[in-house]
């Protein structure tokens, strides 16, 4: 071998043996000298690199084990480095990697409380200025292409002490795959990526990776994540508590930031599964099986969502108002609202179908006195084609159940904006006891029972105001209301029908109403006020309520319409409690129907109702009225027959005094009204009236009740009244019960005032007849003419009323009765005298002294002697020397006198005269002797006129 060749064969294997000594010792052991000086130079903590080799010849490169801080707790750490460098780099002007493997690598990723992160602190703030500040000035990423890049077994551990709650986790089998990466402009690599979380949670990544610019296309999925790993981050934000729940995520990306950040993502599909999330307080707000959002799209840079299906099942969401009317949803995302850019779009959400089924809404109102609570369950909803932007219609079907027995169901069409919807809402069984706690504090009542039954079409279109129309039907079943002041029913019925309801621009219309078996009660309590009255609770009158009155004040209102009104087999009570005894009846079996009620027309609507008053008076109602205007027309016919009159014994005895013992009433009221002008007629007909015993009532009339009752009936027992009244109704002093009652009042008062003249006029259509007295000639007790016709005319009266006694008190008067019976007195003494003369000259005599004629001087020879002996006193002395004719004046005078003042002798005139009235009525007039009364007899002092007046009195039994 010649000598150059082997000086260059020479030379060749030394300088490979010096290439293969640096390669393989000396370059390994100084880059890692230096690799180790610039780490303990720029990083703050300890690191160290243990392991580095090269192979010159390939060009591999390995570094093993390296240790970024603690060395029982590393920042950065890996098992093994590798890389293959092609020997194309050397002439290409770019870095070509065959292979880039990190094996086993290990990160710490920790924030702590104040934000700071650990690998933020790793290097020399001075020397990452200066990095930074070199990375600014270079404006092309360095030429790097690798074939394939491969993270084997690495793991991550993350810490943030940020939240109260502190997030923690770790992946511990981070596999990434790239094939063909490159920093050359539109190169794309081949890229999968796989990683194992905590609890099981696996990310998987498939797709290609462009550097620059920086783009990537492919497939991400992330199954059994779960939530409460990451929830400290959403507790930040909003103030709720995440108990349990996974979430599962794939879909097609597409991302491109050539220009801008551009991301979409096709065919998402995200699961929720056994989520529970509570409030603060512990208190749950929603919990669900799975929810499931498929067939998606998002586009980032058109903030566009478009979900093609959400579904559902076992979803339960709890909605509660606090004591201070606050929602609970409400104060939740209150806490959490971020202010908007007014420049950027709104997010579009396109949702093509929507199901919810098996799910639970659980109402909580706290508000009221006692907690109101209402489970919508089980809930089905399906929504299609919403968008949120609203302006275009979503169809909306809606079922559920309302409580243990409702059902609601809701299907049609609905629109955002403008504000619109067209539905078909069904409601069954609903139960309207919920409305009690609402209405526990404006009345003291309580709502037992009621059923809402409807089928409406509900069309809500807007505008100012908002448009709302309502058709259907709907029925209200069971009603009970109950007074909580008495515990007694107040109001129910078995059935309120509606039909025909249609509701648009401020006007209601009802076809047909019918009212099954409805029932009320109404008291008057002792202090007069009713039950009624004592259901109101009083409430304050703040400025506000007054406010909004001022509001409404310029409405219009409501326009009614109700073409019918049905009333089948209904009942009242009515009680009266300021009587003594109390006082109550019931109304029973009203049935009947009600023309229509219009309070926009003056029309008068038809009345035909007819019940029955304690089970066996009938009463009926008919006529027209106008219902929301009667004073404008009225025409009603009410009739009441065979009412027991004991039922009314509270009033007779509050007001008359006496309780009630038999009887029945029938009543004929006709009202009518023209133009606020009353014209009525009350005919009231009191069949066999018997009072029965005394009570005592301050507020009973001071008048003989007895007899007034006696008075007014006639001769088979009745009382026949008629009441008519007029007046004008649009003045406000006039009313019309107080006027029945003071017409009533003046008809009882009449008749015992003058009662005489009542009974006169009753027989004779004239009350100028005084029955009252009977007059006779003085000195007589001779019947006249006169006296007579008015006795008949009394007995006709009292045969009529048979319960009317009379009592006679006979009377005389010493003025012009005395001179009359001293004269009749005196001439029955000389007829006397003359027969027991006649008798003692044994000469035949008649068999009364009264037929006697006895002569005027035989009258003058008998004076003396009557003035002494009837007298019992001597002439006196200064008559002697008188003459004889004014002597015989003066004894004559004496002895009438000293007669005509014997109250003997007027007593027993005045009881002839009594004797000659009873015996008249009795014989002449056939009035039963039981029935007429003989008083004591009186004298009166005075008598006017030129008879002297028998006085007579009505009495009753």
């Amino acid at each position: 071998m010649p000598k150059r060749t082997k000086m260059v064969a020479v030379s060749l294997l030394v300088g490979l043996f010096v290439y293969t000594l640096l390669g393989f010792l000396l370059l390994p052991g100084v880059a890692l000298h230096l690799i180790n000086q610039q780490l303990e130079k720029r990083l703050t903590v300890p690191a160290q690199l243990e392991q580095l080799e090269f192979n010159p010849f390939t060009l591999e490169l390995e570094a093993g084990k390296l240790v970024v801080g603690a060395k029982e707790q590393p920042d950065l750490a890996w098992r093994r480095l590798y890389a293959n460098l092609e020997w194309k780099s050397l002439w290409s002007g770019a870095v070509h990697l065959a292979e880039l493997k990190l094996e086993r690598a290990h990160v710490q990723i920790l924030f702590d409380e104040q934000g700071t992160l650990n690998l933020a602190q790793l290097i020399d703030p001075a020397d990452s200025q200066e990095q930074a500040q070199e990375e600014s000035a270079a404006s092309e990423p360095f030429p790097v292409r690798i074939e394939h890049l491969a993270l084997i077994q690495n793991s991550l551990y993350f810490e943030d002490q940020r939240p109260t709650d502190q997030v923690t986790f770790a992946y511990d089998a981070i596999n990434l795959e790239l094939r063909n990466l490159s920093t050359v402009t539109q190169d794309d690599a081949n890229m999968t990526l796989a990683a194992s979380g905590p609890d099981g949670a696996k990310l998987d990544w498939q797709g290609t990776l462009s550097i620059s610019p920086l783009s990537s296309t492919g497939q991400l999925s992330i199954s059994d994540a779960q939530l409460g790993t990451f929830w400290p981050y959403v507790r930040e934000q909003l103030p709720l508590v995440l108990s349990q729940g996974n979430m599962g995520f794939s879909s097609d990306y597409h991302l491109d930031m050539s220009a801008a950040l551009e991301l979409t993502l096709e065919n998402t599909q995200i699961d929720l599964r056994e989520l529970a999330i509570q409030d603060l307080d512990q208190q749950p707000l929603l919990q669900l099986e799975q929810i499931t959002v498929s067939d998606t799209q998002v586009d980032l840079a058109a903030r566009q969502v478009r979900i093609g299906k959400l579904a559902s099942s076992a979803v339960q969401a709890w909605i509660e108002r606090s004591e201070e009317g606050e929602l609970n949803w409400l104060r939740v995302f209150a806490t959490s609202e971020q202010p908007e850019d007014p420049a950027s779009e709104p997010w579009r959400v396109l949702l093509n179908q929507a199901q919810l089924s098996q799910n639970q809404l659980h109402l909580t109102d706290r508000q009221p006195d006692e907690d109101v609570t209402l489970l919508l369950s089980p809930l089905e909803l399906e929504i299609a084609e919403f968008d949120s932007l609203g302006n275009t219609p979503f169809s909306l079907i809606l079922s559920t159940g309302v409580g243990e027995r409702g059902q609601l169901t809701a299907e049609g069409q609905a629109q955002i904006s403008p504000l619109s919807a067209d539905l078909k809402v069904t409601t069954q069984s609903l139960d309207l006891r919920l409305a009690q706690a609402y209405l526990a504090p404006f009345v003291r009542m309580e709502l037992r029972s009621g059923r809402l039954d409807s089928t409406l079409d509900v069309a809500i279109d807007a505008g100012e105001p908002l448009n709302l129309g309502i058709n259907g039907t709907a029925k209200v079943d069971q009603l009970h209301i109950l007074d909580t002041v008495r515990n007694r029913d107040l109001l129910k019925w078995e059935a309120l029908q509606l039909d025909g309801i249609a509701f648009q621009d401020n006007a209601l219309a009802i076809e047909r109403a019918a009212l099954v078996q409805p029932y009320g009660r109404f008291i008057i309590n002792q202090d007069l006020s009713t039950n009624i009255d004592e259901l109101i609770i009083a409430q304050p009158d703040p400025a506000s309520a007054k406010a909004e009155d001022a509001e409404g004040a310029d409405r219009e209102p409501l326009a009614i319409r109700i073409g019918s009104v049905r009333i089948e087999d209904g009942s009242a009570n009515f009680a009266d409690f300021s009587l003594r005894p109390p006082f109550g009846t019931a109304i029973a079996q009203l049935n009947g129907q009600i023309g229509t009620l219009d309070n926009q027309s003056d029309q008068p609507a038809e009345v035909d109702i007819t019940g029955n008053v304690d089970r066996y008076a009938p009463v009926t109602i008919k006529g027209s009225v106008t219902p929301f205007d009667p004073l404008n027309s009225l025409d009603i016919t009410t009739r009441f027959r065979n009412v027991e009159l004991t039922t009314l014994t509270p009033y007779s005895s509050k007001f008359a005094g006496y309780r009630i013992r038999k009887g029945r009433l029938n009543l004929d009221l006709h009202y009518r009204i023209e133009q606020g002008q009353l014209s009525a007629e009350n005919k009231v007909l009191l069949e066999d009236l018997q009072l029965g015993e005394r009570v005592d009532s301050p507020d009973a009339v001071d008048l003989p009740v007895r007899l007034a009752v006696a008075l007014l009936k006639d001769s088979r027992g009745n009382i026949d009244i008629e009441l008519p009244i007029s007046g004008d109704l649009n003045n406000p002093e006039f009313s019309v019960m107080p006027i029945i009652w003071q017409t009533l009042g003046n008809l009882m008062q009449r008749a015992v005032q003058a009662p005489f003249k009542m009974l006169a006029n009753l027989v004779s259509g004239s009350n100028d007849a005084d029955l009252s007295q009977i007059g006779f000639q003085p000195g007589s007790a001779e019947l006249d003419e006169q006296a007579k016709q008015a006795l008949d005319t009394l007995a006709t009266a009292l045969r009529d009323r048979p319960g009317l006694l009379l009592e006679v008190e006979g009377m005389s008067a010493p003025a012009k009765d005395g001179p009359l019976i001293g004269e009749q007195r005196l001439e029955r003494e000389f007829q006397q005298r003359k027969l027991r003369q006649l008798q003692e000259r044994g000469e035949e005599v008649p068999e009364d002294a009264s037929q006697l004629t006895v002569a005027e001087e035989d009258k003058r020879e008998m004076l003396e002697n009557i003035y002494q002996t009837r007298l019992k006193q001597d002439i006196p002395a200064d008559w002697q020397a008188l003459p004889a004719e004014e002597r015989e004046s003066n004894l004559r005078q004496a002895i009438t006198s000293q007669w005509g003042q014997n109250t003997a002798i007027l007593r027993r005139l005045a009881q002839q005269r009594n004797d000659a009235i009873k015996a008249y009525l009795v014989d002449n007039a056939n009035l039963e002797a039981s029935r007429v009364y003989l008083l004591d007899v009186g004298t009166q002092a005075e008598a006017e006129g030129e008879q002297v007046f028998t006085k007579l009195e009505l009495g009753s039994e």
